[in-house]
């Protein structure tokens, strides 16, 4: 995996290139060869001059070996500190060596890559498009642990490292990671990538890393020292703040980490690392985590759910409305180099999509009223009003001037697309395409296939979804979709709990600590109490059972007597001051009883996190669920759904026992939850 070449002035070159995979990763065959490696530089020391550290692909190298570590179980505990004190062991000698040692980062280089290049001297970065490096470790649940956490620490101090790298999970650009202090220098070229690491080894023979030095001193200082002391309690304090209660064990873990490590020398924070990321690795959280993040999305973004057909890219989109969802779709195409047509009922409102953003971007884009602007358009995306007669008429006026077979998209988030496509001359190319707000912010997209879509229009989708950046779900037709169905259950769970006189601030609190970024009640309010209103009758029109009755009568009675809608007008479950959300509305506390007052805290938190799980199997039953990476991935991405539990569908799978939990829920609080 390692070639090892030596030139005429003494330097070697350690180029990583493993031969079994794309991408270079800590795993087996990476251990092996850098201990041989190491070996033959210290047999060789008198020859050599300096070390290189570069890599033959087109990333330095992508990190963990995931597959392996998600497989790690407590029992593998004492193999697993055997390999990560080996690992260590190997990058200790190599930053120890005595010669200048300088990695040359060609392209990503994060985790275990990242660690790597942290055991060198002197780190030079290519400016090239892919380049990032950072500790993603966090967002997997896990912390840095072959020397990430103890050397970041030492390179920048405590509170640096935690709140710039080890707790965030940012991916930083070479310029970004330069000004915060972790890379040295940035290259255009990758032959001056070269020349600038030959040119800093002769420039640096005694080169060592500063805690390596006489004298050295940890920036900031250890947390004996008098003024970090004094800070330090605020640390947990803070975090725990952030977290909000909810059970993510890896950034407390990270922290635990950090501090120890800067009170003990290099070796013991070596091995506090090592245990605690042992006890990550081997727990469930982890596993749920990295089953989401890289298994599932990897194979949603590999097009697991794509058909295998061939069809031509997009090259000229067109958008109907340049309301707030119109303009950032509008936008995102636009950034990824696509020319666009915004059409609106005049000009004036067709230019509120080039009203703010990137000039560059922006001159993508041409508002209009004229529907001849749309000719040889090949994909229109249609964000208009919740209102399929709206939606058939702004389709039948610009088909005509489209590119034959130009795909046809609806960003509706609710209207089954079968009955939309009713409103288009060639069903087969109608599709949804449901993007959340914000665009620019939120990275799912969820393509709602109909039942006349063809194979090659959710290609064709899927195709754009990919270019504009947005990890691209599929699912088939029904009311609510898959997201917007299941999110309602959750946000129904909610206000009924209300309406059964539990206080409002546990309801919320039990979600926070459950681990959803927002409250159900806030999260109402965003939504509007209009809208949900507006769907429940239009689900009751269609002769869908709804449920929920106490809390759809919450809901209009928060309407017609309270004139509380939510967010958009300022009054809803919260108050609002100048569009910032205040306190909960004192006419909730009106609700609560003794008798809510004594639900189990643990209820409320499963009762939010069932009620999702339960919708989500069904989801799957009826087959608006194609495969179970896109209702997990969409769960966490689209609607919130706590991401230490891996996803929607594989809370179900983890749990120790889901249909028993589900059938005393039922008993408890009604047949909505019973076990399928």
């Amino acid at each position: 995996m390692i070639e090892y070449t030596r030139d005429a002035d003494g330097v070697v070159t350690l180029t990583m290139n493993d031969p079994d995979q794309s991408a270079n990763t800590m795993n087996a065959t990476y251990v092996a060869a850098m201990t041989a490696a190491l070996d033959r530089l210290e047999s060789e020391k008198d020859e050599v001059t300096g070390v290189i550290v570069a890599s033959a692909k087109s990333t330095f190298f992508a990190g963990g070996d995931l597959p392996t570590m998600s497989r790690a179980r407590p029992e593998d505990a004492p193999a697993l500190f055997e390999l990560l004190g080996t690992i260590k062991r190997d990058l200790r000698r190599l930053e120890t060596y005595g010669r200048p040692v300088v990695a040359a980062i060609n392209g990503a280089a994060l985790g275990g890559g990242f660690e790597i290049a942290l055991a060198c001297h002197h780190r030079i970065a290519l400016d090239a498009p892919g380049t990032r490096v950072g500790f993603p470790e966090v967002t997997l649940g896990l912390l840095p642990g072959a020397g990430g956490v103890t050397r970041t620490v030492r390179m920048l101090g405590i509170a640096p490292a935690l709140m710039t790298w080890l707790l965030t999970g940012k991916r930083l650009k070479p310029a970004a990671a330069r000004d915060a202090g972790m890379i040295d220098e940035v290259v255009a070229t990758p032959e001056e990538l070269i020349t600038k690491a030959r040119a800093w080894i002769a420039a640096n023979p005694d080169a060592a890393q500063p805690w390596d030095r006489p004298g050295y001193k940890m920036p900031g200082g250890t947390p004996a020292t008098p003024k970090l002391a004094v800070q330090l309690p605020a640390f947990p304090a803070t975090l725990r703040k952030q977290l909000k209660g909810n059970r993510m064990p890896a950034p407390e873990a990270i922290l635990q980490t950090a501090v120890e490590g800067a009170q003990v020398d290099i070796e013991t924070a070596f091995t506090i690392e090592t245990r605690r990321l042992i006890t990550l690795l081997t727990g469930r959280i982890a596993k749920n985590m990295i089953g989401a993040f890289f298994f599932d999305m990897r194979a949603v973004n590999g097009g697991a759910a794509r058909p295998k057909v061939e069809v031509p890219a997009a090259t000229k989109v067109a958008v109907l409305g340049a309301g707030m969802m119109g303009a950032g779709i509008a936008y995102a195409c636009a950034r990824a180099g696509l020319p666009v047509v915004v059409k609106d009922v005049s000009l004036e409102a067709a230019s509120r999509a080039v009203a703010e953003g990137d000039p560059a971007v922006l001159a993508r884009i041409k508002p209009t009223a004229d529907v001849e602007d749309l000719r040889g358009c090949d994909v229109v995306i249609e964000a208009v009003f919740e209102d399929p007669k709206l939606k058939h008429r702004v389709f039948a006026e610009v088909e005509p001037v489209l590119a034959p077979n130009a795909l046809l998209a609806s960003n509706t988030s609710t209207l089954p697309i079968t009955g939309l496509a009713e409103g288009v001359s060639r069903p087969a190319d109608f599709i949804g395409m449901h993007f959340f707000s914000p665009v620019g912010k939120m990275p799912l997209l969820e393509i709602v296939v109909g039942k006349q879509t063809s194979d090659a229009a959710i290609a064709r989708a899927f195709d754009l979804g990919r270019r504009i950046a947005k990890t691209p779900i599929v699912v088939n037709d029904g009311r609510g979709f898959f997201t917007s169905r299941v999110i309602g259950q959750f946000i129904n769970e909610a206000i009924g709990m209300v309406a059964e006189g539990v206080p409002a601030a546990s309801v919320e609190q039990a979600a926070l600590q459950a681990g959803y970024p927002t409250g159900p009640l806030a999260l109402a309010d965003e939504v509007t109490l209009t809208l949900m209103r507006k769907i429940h009758l239009a689900y009751q029109a269609a002769g869908v059972a709804v449920g929920h009755e106490r809390a759809h009568a919450l809901v209009q009675n928060m309407l017609e007597n309270h004139d509380r809608s939510g967010r958009s007008s300022g009054r809803g479950f919260y108050t609002y001051e100048n569009g910032r959300r205040g306190r909960l509305w004192d006419g909730l506390a009106e609700l609560a009883t003794d008798e809510g007052r004594a639900v189990p805290f643990a209820d409320l938190q499963e009762r939010l996190l069932f009620s999702e799980a339960l919708d989500a199997l069904r989801c799957r039953t009826e087959g608006v669920l194609r495969t179970d990476a896109d209702g997990n991935i969409g769960s966490i991405l689209g609607i919130g759904f706590p991401a230490w539990t891996g996803g929607v569908l594989r809370y179900v799978e983890q749990h120790p026992d889901f249909k028993g939990r589900a059938a005393e829920l039922a008993a408890r609080y009604g047949e909505r939850f019973a076990p399928a």
